[in-house]
């Protein structure tokens, strides 16, 4: 039986952790991995589970199905937090979990929050313990294990990855709330307008948490009227306030590779859609700006050089005015670049500039192109032959510029949009290039 601090200490808890499902039939969402019959199910109800990890993001259940696991074991169980626990703390759970399982034949569970947070000594402190199998590792994190955790940790467990909740997933976890005398709300008359659970499971994001405290707010701050507690759709937008968005490492790195996808496939709104989500996450829009500006060459190039002062200027504008205002400058990069003609030439061009400097074995310089601003460079024959263009007609003239070793090499291949069309033009009329190239 709890003491009376312990009641205390749970009835003023957030209401979200008051309604913490108890068992796996409570368990909202994660279909994929918590539904009948699945791998994790079928582990958890025959007490089975061996070291795993949950990932996922926010208010999605992972430390919620850990703590179902912890009431349908008889094993041992020991909850620690990354960001507290040190390798001390470590070594003593170790120690009593091995003395547990030598003299009593018991289990023992180790949780750990927030496990990308560990460090590489509190990690390898870990490794025995999970290769004897004297501790079943449980680790929650809301970023990517295979980036952010050390790789000897995560080759020795189980991934599960859980989604963000469904909107009706969200809408049932607070109707639940509202409906409970025990744990929620229903000690409350209450009357939630369909468009108000609507919003806060909308907003909410997939994380229930979010919506429960939400909701808590909203019924706990406004007062009945004739005796009945009115929570309508504005109440329930003050109460929630905005999105949550969780941008972690991969979260981040797989927003900004559709950003740029989205820029080189020229589709405006789905570049301005995660340009928003990104800024929305909290991202330095400078890095933004650094793509555009990178863009300009790799997927535009010549075909519209206008690209280049567009995204350098969108820069410029960000560091003269900041954000919000910059994000009009940074749109109308983002546009251009989207709805200007495409072409790659630029990179293909030094790519295999480079790749060929890399190499081609290292001839002299032809000596009609060799450096002739110094005393005596006549002597020694520099510049001998070099043809002046400005002399020719047309200011260009036919004559060879290329290091001997790629001599006859063509890098530059330009392209048929935009003004590259015309660049095409001139070098096929001047020989450099031909029409089937």
């Amino acid at each position: 039986m709890d003491d009376l601090f312990t009641q205390t200490a749970r009835k003023n808890a957030p209401l979200a952790e008051r309604m913490r499902p108890r068992t796996l039939d409570e368990f909202i969402g994660q279909p994929h991995i918590v539904g009948q019959g699945k791998l994790l199910r079928r582990a958890i109800e025959t007490d089975t589970l061996q070291s795993s990890i949950f990932f996922g993001p926010p208010g999605c259940g992972k430390t919620t199905l850990a703590a179902i696991i912890a009431n349908a074991t008889n094993a041992a169980f020991v909850k620690m937090n990354a960001v507290a626990a040190g390798v001390k703390e470590l070594r003593e759970v170790l120690a009593r979990a091995e003395s547990d399982l030598r003299m009593y034949g018991r289990s023992t569970y180790l949780l750990l929050d927030e496990c990308h947070r560990w460090s590489k000594a509190q990690s390898d402190a870990l490794l025995p313990a999970l290769e004897q199998g004297s501790i079943r590792f449980i680790g929650s994190t809301t970023e990517n294990p295979m980036i952010s955790m050390t790789g000897a940790i995560v080759s020795r467990c189980r991934l599960f990855q859980f989604y963000p909740l469904a909107a009706e997933d969200v809408k049932q976890s607070v109707l639940h709330a509202l409906a409970d005398a025990e744990r929620g709300l229903g000690g409350y008359k209450t009357r939630v307008e369909e468009a108000a659970l609507n919003h806060i499971a909308r907003i909410a994001n997939g994380d229930a948490r979010t919506a429960l405290n939400a909701i808590e707010l909203a019924v706990l701050t406004t007062p009945p009227q004739q005796g009945v507690i009115h929570i309508t759709e504005e109440i329930a937008a003050e109460s929630i306030q905005q999105k949550v968005m969780g941008c972690d490492d991969q979260q981040f790195y797989d927003m900004l590779s559709a950003f740029c996808k989205s820029l080189r496939g020229g589709d405006s709104d789905a570049a301005l859609a995660w340009f928003a989500r990104l800024v929305y996450a909290g991202v330095d829009p400078r890095i933004i700006c650094r793509r555009l500006i990178a863009h300009a060459s790799e997927d535009i190039g010549l075909a519209n050089p206008q690209a280049m002062v567009q995204a350098v200027t969108a820069a410029q504008a960000l560091e003269l005015i900041g954000m919000p205002e910059a994000r009009l400058s940074i749109t109308q990069a983002i546009l251009f670049l989207c709805e200007s003609p495409k072409s790659n030439a630029v990179v293909m061009a030094v790519d295999a500039a480079f790749a060929d400097a890399g190499r081609v074995p290292e001839e002299p310089v032809p000596i009609h192109l060799r450096d002739t601003s110094f005393y005596g460079a006549d002597k020694l024959g520099h510049g001998k032959g070099y043809k002046y263009p400005h002399d020719y007609p047309g200011h260009v003239v036919a004559q060879e510029y290329m290091p001997p070793g790629v001599r006859g090499k063509r890098y530059y291949v330009p392209g048929e949009l935009g003004s590259e069309g015309k660049i095409r033009q001139s070098h096929i009329a001047r020989g450099k290039l031909k029409e089937e190239e």
